[in-house]
């Protein structure tokens, strides 16, 4: 009967091991190559498909598989070639590599002590008048 409740835990344990990773954020790494491949596939179609040059995309997507950039790049100049299709100007900049995000500044805030000279002046305006 232990053996029984103990193989139970063990079983629904193990099962849940992905499903905490996932939370976590843990990451097959096998997994993540594959997805990091086929995402390099994606921008080098991408890249050719707008009519950048291969230096371009490798130099504007470093943190991307060359690779994969040429793979995806040289199937789309295959597939325009075939088709006779024409380049497509990109219509916004290229994104900034992850983790080189600008950190906005915050407002400055100027303290309540800090009074102007102007309103300092008022009060005493208004003293003399009564």
């Amino acid at each position: 009967m232990i053996t029984r409740i103990f193989l139970v835990v063990a079983l629904l344990g193990l099962g849940a091991c992905e499903q905490v990773n996932q939370k976590l954020g843990l990451e097959d790494p096998a997994k993540k190559e594959a997805k990091a491949e086929q995402e390099a596939k994606a921008v080098g179609s991408a890249c050719r498909q707008s009519g950048r040059a291969i230096e371009d995309c490798y130099s504007i997507y470093g943190w991307l598989p060359k690779a994969g950039i040429y793979a995806g790049w040289r199937e789309m100049d295959e597939y325009m070639r075939e088709n006779k299709l024409e380049t497509i100007a990109p219509q916004l900049p290229p994104p900034e590599p992850p983790g080189t995000k600008k950190k906005k500044k915050a407002p400055e805030v100027v303290a309540d002590t800090e009074a102007k000279p102007e309103d300092k002046a008022e009060p005493e305006k208004k003293a003399e008048k009564h």
